[in-house]
């Protein structure tokens, strides 16, 4: 009788999405701009482009997904200060194009701090897209309420046709569960490069916590829409945190910092995903080369779940069909690393890499 129930509500709120938490298949992604254009010459060759999951400005606060914490909400302070040391360390590397995971701009929890717009309006980027991940009115548990978070990506450079499209939810979930739940997607969208041309720039956060088989789905899906514009003749910069490991991960389960019992939170063991990303080493170029990260994992390592254990998994990716030049990615690892500490900032470490713009 209860699955009965839970069905006949799920099917009543997917009728008339009283949460606002519904999306279409595929849909306009939302269009920013800083309060104030910056000047800015073409680019000289090459573009830097940084990627970064930077936990919705939560810094190392320990949150209740993560099992080490039981906090919700931030003040805003708070916020603002987490988002301070995120901006500073985007200065420093000063991108020309930014893919940004976990991002929210209409939720409670971080005071309602618009943190795409604050980002514009704090670096040297102008422009940006947004898609929801997570949007709700109200989301019934745990204190969270009213959220809108997702992805995002920013450019010096003006940005067109910016789509969501959306990816499968995982399937043991009940209806009602997944009608609040993470809405997965791609994030696509087109930078125009001054004396370059069209650069597609595309964003993704895949599943963490799928058990189903959702998650190798979405790492397919997406693979496809890169694969459809390479068949196209457009060039791409694509990536994001892709959850999984690169072929030849020394270690892929037993993380010291999983510490999560509840079977909805298991995200850390990798066994069954060996494969999940050789198609994308095997046609496209990645910012890390994958010898040099079977070489040795470590320097290349860009997650770990709690701020007192060191970065011990690598999730975080970029790719191109085009060119990135050769040696030039990089994990921001500590200030040896990319001349800043990060650890303090996020649960993830960004990466860079320079592409080089070459004729077409």
């Amino acid at each position: 009788m209860r699955v009965v129930l839970t069905q006949a509500l799920a099917t009543a709120l997917w009728g008339c999405d009283p949460f606002n938490a519904s999306f279409d298949e595929v849909e306009d992604a939302q269009y920013y701009e800083a309060q104030e254009l910056i000047a800015t010459e073409p680019p000289t060759g090459e573009l830097v482009v940084m990627d970064w999951n930077i936990k919705f400005g939560g810094a190392r606060i320990d949150f209740w997904f993560d099992c080490h914490g039981d906090r919700v909400l931030m003040e805003e302070d708070e916020v603002l200060e987490n988002m301070e040391g995120l901006a500073s360390k985007i200065r420093q590397v000063d991108p020309d194009v930014l893919l940004v995971q976990e991002v929210d701009i209409d939720s409670k929890r971080v005071a309602y701090v618009d943190q795409v717009q604050w980002i514009l309006d704090n670096t040297e980027l102008n422009y940006a897209v947004f898609a929801s991940q997570w949007r709700a009115h109200h989301v019934p548990t745990d204190g969270i309420g009213r959220v809108n978070m997702g992805n995002a990506i920013f450019s010096k450079y003006p940005i067109r046709d910016a789509q969501r499209i959306a990816m499968p939810q995982i399937s043991t979930n009940d209806a009602l569960t997944n009608y609040f739940y993470l809405k997965r997607h791609i994030l696509t969208s087109i930078v125009e490069v001054p004396e370059y041309g069209d650069l597609h720039v595309l964003n993704v956060h895949t599943d963490a916590f799928a058990q189903d088989g959702t998650k190798e789905l979405q790492i397919d899906l997406f693979k496809d829409e890169l694969d459809r514009i390479d068949r196209a003749g457009g060039v791409f910069v694509a990536g994001g945190d892709l959850n999984t490991l690169p072929p030849g991960s020394v270690q892929q389960n037993d993380f010291v910092d999983s510490v999560c019992e509840s079977e909805d939170f298991q995200a850390d063991d990798f066994r069954a995903e060996e494969d999940a990303l050789t198609a994308y080493y095997e046609d496209y170029t990645p910012a890390i080369p994958l010898e040099d990260y079977q070489a040795d994992n470590a320097p290349y390592f860009t997650h770990s779940t709690q701020g007192g254990t060191f970065w011990n998994r690598k999730l975080d990716y970029l790719f191109t069909n085009g060119t990135f030049v050769p040696g030039s990615g990089l994990t921001h690892q500590d200030a040896a690393s990319g001349g800043m500490e990060t650890m303090p900032l996020s649960d993830h470490a960004p990466i860079t890499v320079r592409f080089a713009l070459e004729e077409r």
